[in-house]
């Protein structure tokens, strides 16, 4: 039990927020997190708290500069991006357009680094870092790993440089996300997905050990 609380404790203190002011850009918050080892032994309490800040009014401007750890089975996922608000706009066909490449976060590319080989949407992915970019559809979304990560929203996504493409279908629920939100979840010993939220749609992505 102490050493529980050891670990969440000093996942706590990891946590920084900053607030600062850029030319020409819009203001952003960025939320680290410095220790993989106590974010490992604290995740129930960061979902805790992830649910207890929905409670209260979001009143920081731009997006949350944020990331996600994850394991599945011996692989670490890490996995970098900003994080939108919803702020009452119309997300899915209006801030978000369908059918065309998206960033699925804002800013720079999302990128997704795993230190062991994986499967994601059922096909082979090399550790290595990468660039996730979604293709939103009404019914049907297409997930892109390519090898860019390090690029300006999309402006310079290529489809030359798309290591695989895979579909999955969107859930709808009922309770409300206000900011975009990525989460590894584990199933298994070699099984997880990552899940992408925001406002009350959701996705799952299966990962497994390769």
């Amino acid at each position: 039990m102490k050493q529980q609380f050891t670990l969440v404790a000093a996942a706590l203190l990891s946590f920084t927020l900053t607030y600062c002011s850029q030319p020409e850009r819009e203001q952003e918050a960025t939320v680290e997190e410095t220790s993989h080892a106590a974010h490992a032994g604290a995740v129930e309490e960061e979902n805790s708290l992830a649910i207890q800040e929905q409670a209260e009014p979001d009143t920081l401007k731009g997006s949350l500069k944020a990331e996600a750890h994850g394991m599945v089975g011996n692989a670490h996922l890490t996995l970098h991006y900003h994080s939108p608000a919803v702020r009452g706009r119309v997300i899915w066909g209006g801030l978000v357009a369908y059918n065309q490449v998206w960033v699925t976060g804002a800013h720079s590319a999302t990128s997704l680094t795993t230190d062991k080989d994986i499967t994601i949407g059922g096909k082979y992915l090399p550790a290595g870092k990468y660039a996730l970019f979604t293709i939103p559809g009404q019914d049907e979304w297409t997930i892109i790993i390519n090898k860019k990560w390090e690029q300006h929203l999309a402006d310079d996504y290529s489809e030359k440089e798309d290591v695989l493409r895979f579909t999955v279908k969107p859930d709808t629920t009922d309770q409300h996300q206000e900011r975009l939100r990525y989460h590894f979840q584990s199933e298994t010993d070699s099984k997880g997905a990552l899940i992408i939220s925001w406002e009350k749609l959701r996705l799952s992505l299966p990962i497994e050990q390769a």
